[in-house]
C-alpha cells in the first residue's frame, strides 16, 4: 500500500486539534466552575476560595478580584492550549477545505467560484468575523452581554446563510466553526493574555493595577464559554449529515447553536445556586425543534417511489458514482459497481448523495436533483433489484 501523506497529516492535525482544544476548553469550563463555586474566605485579602479534593488530595483555591498585594514566584499563563488548537484546526481548514477546494469547498450548483476566490472569501470571514465581534466588544451593546450575545447571534446567522449560499453545505459549516474558533482565540491574544500582563507588570513595577483590565478579560473569558459548545457541534458535524444536508443548514446550525447556549447557563446556574428550571425547559424546546425541523424537511419523500428498479438507477450511479467507487480499494471502503455492492452501502449513498450534496465531491458530474430525488426513491422504495 502507498504512503499517504496527506491522509497521515490529517489524522495528525485532528488529533493534535482534538488534545489540544480538550485541554483548552476543560480549563475553560474548570474556570468558570470555580468563580461560580468561590465562597468568601475565612481570612486574608483574597475576595473568594474554594477547599476541594480529586485524586486523593485537597486543592486549596483563592482568586484576587484585581491582583495580589505582591506577585508570586511562579504564575502559570493559560494560552498555549488556545494556540495550538486554532493552529491545529486552521491547519486543518487549510488542508482539508484549501487545498481541496475544488472538491470540498466549491459547490458549483451555488456559485461559479474559483478556488483562488473561494478561499479569499473562506479566509475574509475569519478576518471580519473577529472586527465585527470586537467592534461590537467595544460599542454600548458590549456593556450588556445579553444584548451583546443577541447582536453577535444575529451575525453568525447572517454569516451562515451567506456561506450556505456560496459554498457547500458542509464546509459552510466548517467556516462558521472557524469564525468562532478565531474570535475565541483572538480574545484570548488581543484580550485576554496582553490585559494579564499589565496587571503584572503594574504589580512589578509597584503599581496599582486597572481594574477594568480584569473586567475586560473576565467578559470575554465568558463568551468564549458560552460559544464552546457550538464550536464542539460542528467539529462533529461532519459525521451527521441529516444536520448541514436539512435545505436550510444555517436554521438547524441555530437551533442547535442556543441548544448548546442554553445547556451552559444550566450549569453557571447550577454553579451559583439558582434555579435552573426555566434554562432546562428552554433547552429541552431547542433541542427538540432542531429534531423536528430536521424530520419536518425530511418527512415528505422526494419523490414517489413507484416500481423503480436497479436498472432505473444504474445510470445515474455509473455517471456520477462509480467513476470513483469502482477501484480497489474504493473510497472509504464503498463500492458501488454492482447492484450487490449498492445496496449494502444504501444508507450511506442515500445520506451522502441524497440527503446531502456532499457526493460526488464538488459534483464535476453535475448530479442534478433530479437524479438525486429518482436514486433516494428507489432506496426509500426497498433498493429492489
Amino acid at each position: 500500500m502507498p504512503f499517504d501523506l496527506t491522509e497521515w497529516l490529517n489524522l495528525a492535525l485532528r488529533w493534535l486539534h482534538l488534545t489540544a482544544g480538550i485541554a483548552w476548553i476543560g480549563s475553560s469550563f474548570y474556570f468558570v466552575w470555580l468563580d461560580n463555586h468561590l465562597k468568601p474566605p475565612a481570612a486574608g485579602e483574597a475576595s473568594g476560595e474554594l477547599w476541594s479534593v480529586h485524586g486523593g488530595g485537597f486543592y486549596h483555591n483563592q482568586k484576587y478580584q484585581v491582583a495580589p498585594s505582591a506577585m508570586p514566584d511562579e504564575l502559570h499563563w493559560f494560552k498555549w492550549e488556545a494556540y495550538f488548537t486554532w493552529i491545529s484546526g486552521f491547519s486543518l481548514l487549510v488542508l482539508i477545505y484549501y487545498f481541496g477546494a475544488q472538491s470540498y469547498l466549491i459547490d458549483p450548483a451555488k456559485a461559479a467560484l474559483s478556488p483562488a476566490a473561494a478561499i479569499a472569501i473562506g479566509l475574509a470571514s475569519l478576518v471580519l468575523g473577529w472586527l465585527v465581534y470586537d467592534l461590537l466588544c467595544r460599542s454600548p451593546v458590549g456593556s450588556h452581554n445579553l444584548m451583546l450575545g443577541l447582536f453577535w447571534f444575529v451575525v453568525l446567522l447572517y454569516a451562515a446563510i451567506a456561506l450556505d449560499r456560496l459554498f457547500n453545505a458542509r464546509a459552510a459549516y466548517m467556516h462558521v466553526g472557524a469564525m468562532i474558533g478565531t474570535v475565541m482565540v483572538a480574545n484570548v491574544f488581543f484580550i485576554i493574555i496582553p490585559n494579564q500582563r499589565k496587571v503584572v507588570a503594574d504589580l512589578v513595577a509597584g503599581r496599582t493595577p486597572d481594574p477594568t483590565l480584569g473586567k475586560a478579560a473576565k467578559q470575554r473569558s465568558l463568551h468564549n464559554y458560552y460559544m464552546t459548545l457550538l464550536v464542539l457541534f460542528i467539529m462533529i458535524s461532519q459525521h451527521y449529515p441529516m444536520t448541514y444536508g436539512a435545505q436550510r443548514p444555517w436554521a438547524v446550525l441555530a437551533l442547535l447553536g442556543l441548544t448548546g447556549v442554553a445547556v451552559r447557563h444550566i450549569f453557571n446556574l447550577r454553579g451559583r445556586g439558582q434555579p435552573t428550571g426555566l434554562a432546562i425547559a428552554l433547552a429541552a424546546i431547542l433541542a427538540l425543534a432542531s429534531v423536528t425541523y430536521v424530520t419536518w424537511e425530511k418527512g415528505a419523500p422526494s419523490a414517489p417511489a413507484g416500481n423503480l428498479h436497479y436498472a432505473d438507477v444504474a445510470p445515474i450511479l455509473a455517471t456520477h458514482c462509480a467513476g470513483c467507487h469502482n477501484v480497489n480499494p474504493p473510497p472509504r471502503g464503498v463500492a458501488l459497481d454492482s447492484y450487490d455492492h449498492v445496496r449494502a452501502a444504501a444508507a450511506r449513498v442515500k445520506a451522502m448523495a441524497v440527503d446531502t450534496n456532499a457526493m460526488p465531491l464538488g459534483n464535476p458530474t453535475h448530479m442534478t436533483p433530479a437524479e438525486r430525488q429518482r436514486l433516494g426513491a428507489w432506496i426509500d422504495g426497498g433498493a429492489r433489484r
